[in-house]
């Protein structure tokens, strides 16, 4: 890989960031009013203009449930969608937003790198590079289940990390999430935001993200772009996360500032990620670059951001091989979480592996998991009535949450902080030699047993 081209007079990838706008000049070449649809927004990102009537045809809708989808769908436009409405399971993968959380763990060792480092910009490189890593996997075009209060995931065997995530909040909807090992600790509480436009989706990442590198205790906060989902009900769905992804020692002051490239004409500048790691004088360091979907590299600069004479960019991280044909283009990592092999010795029966509807859509039977799916969403109503009327409030069990309000650019979002009885939990079940053959598949899922441990 060569280093990238500087634009003359501009210096380098200054002319990435000049007219980024939020969403990226894909929206140019769509198609309104297609068919008579109002507000109908058709984009092929491997394309132009011309062809976007054409790429309405395709997707995974059937004729006529698309159009019963769109009549459906059209007074929700210009709404956040969230949680408001009930989708058909035919767009959704076997996996819970829980378990989507622990994706970004498949990279893992590029933290423990960041902890062992002792050069602070490449520290930098090292975390940033992890943290663009996950959108190999955010890329996939299924929907993954909105999880029920009280529902948690919980990994371990991998990197030697212990994960618990919990659904902390039902409305608005809202996750926490805790990771481990000896190098570092992953901190997170995520508030999903949408704007549904008709044939596309706008979602904005409401949340704090911390990580703690344990070995100096440098504290780095993490702001990621963005995403939009293109073509929901005509065409092929796909992904783009133009914006971008702002990576700050909260220590020392250094960050590092990534632009993820619209998709353009063509497929023009998809799946591009370039930008600088920063001193706290804000004087560039290293440049970084690559693809989201491929590689991150990184090279020392001069104070113009211009590669330094005699280096050349090394590479830091490449994207692992992944299953071909894959119905739900999950990649091996996504499978592990869906499967036991990173369970811990006994699960809590809240576990989004338990879910009777993730379960049978990874089985293949759309109609049992339909079912289920609604079940669950009736009991969920139903237990919130009955906590309504004893005056009782839901209070998660491995999340506290604190005074702490945080604004993003989209949202005000409360803090909840990990409260550490879940490690204190697994110390004495992993000690018990009383769960060594517990069956995971026999355990009915619970999330609204409090004391299911």
């Amino acid at each position: 890989m060569g280093s990238p081209k500087k634009e003359e007079g501009k210096g380098f990838f200054a002319a990435m960031s000049s007219g980024l706008s939020m969403f990226g000049n894909a929206m140019h070449r769509s198609v309104n009013g297609f068919l008579g649809y109002e507000g109908v927004e058709v984009i092929n990102p491997e394309g132009g203009k011309e062809d976007a009537e054409e790429e309405a045809q395709r997707g995974r809708w059937k004729p006529e449930e698309r159009e019963s989808y769109w009549k459906m769908m059209q007074k929700y436009i210009g709404s956040d969608v969230t949680s408001m409405v009930t989708l058909p399971v035919l767009i959704f993968e076997p996996m819970t937003m829980l378990q989507k959380m622990a994706e970004l763990m498949e990279y893992s060792y590029l933290l423990d790198q960041a902890d062992e480092c002792e050069d602070p910009y490449l520290r930098l490189v090292y975390a940033s590079s992890w943290a663009v890593s996950v959108y190999y996997a955010y890329q996939r075009t299924w929907k993954p289940f909105n999880p029920i209060l009280g529902e948690t995931y919980e990994m371990v065997n991998h990197g030697g990390i212990t994960f618990i995530s919990e659904q902390v909040s039902h409305h608005p909807p809202m996750s926490a999430g805790h990771a481990e090992n000896e190098h570092f600790t992953y901190d997170v509480t995520s508030k999903l935001k949408t704007k549904f436009l008709g044939n596309s989706l706008d979602v904005y990442p409401v949340g704090r993200t911390r990580v703690t590198l344990k070995r100096d205790g440098v504290v780095l906060d993490l702001v990621p772009p963005p995403t939009k989902v293109n073509n929901l009900i005509f065409g092929r769905t796909w992904v783009d996360s133009p914006g971008e992804m702002i990576m700050t020692n909260l220590t020392t002051g250094d960050k590092v500032v990534l632009y993820f490239q619209p998709c353009g004409w063509f497929g023009t500048g998809r799946y591009e990620v370039d930008g600088y790691v920063y001193n706290s004088a804000e004087e560039p360091k290293l440049l970084m670059t690559g693809k989201w979907n491929e590689s991150m590299s990184y090279q020392p600069c001069d104070m113009e951001g211009e590669p330094l004479p005699g280096t050349e960019l090394k590479e830091v991280w490449h994207v692992a091989d992944a299953p071909q044909n894959d119905k739900f283009q999950y990649t091996y990592f996504a499978h592990k979480i869906n499967s036991f092999d990173t369970a811990p010795k006994k699960l809590l029966a809240s576990d989004s592996r338990l879910r009777p509807d993730r379960w049978a859509l990874e089985k293949g039977d759309l109609s049992k998991a339909g079912a289920n799916k609604s079940s669950l969403e009736e009991r969920q109503r139903a237990e919130k009535k009955n906590r309504d009327a004893k005056g009782h409030l839901f209070t998660p069990r491995w999340f506290d949450l604190t005074d702490e309000v945080t604004k993003t650019p989209w949202d005000d979002l409360e803090i909840y902080q990990y409260n550490g009885k879940y490690t204190a939990h697994r110390a004495v079940v992993d000690n018990s030699d009383s769960v060594d053959d517990v069956d995971h598949t026999s355990i009915e899922f619970n999330p609204w047993q409090y004391g299911n441990l």
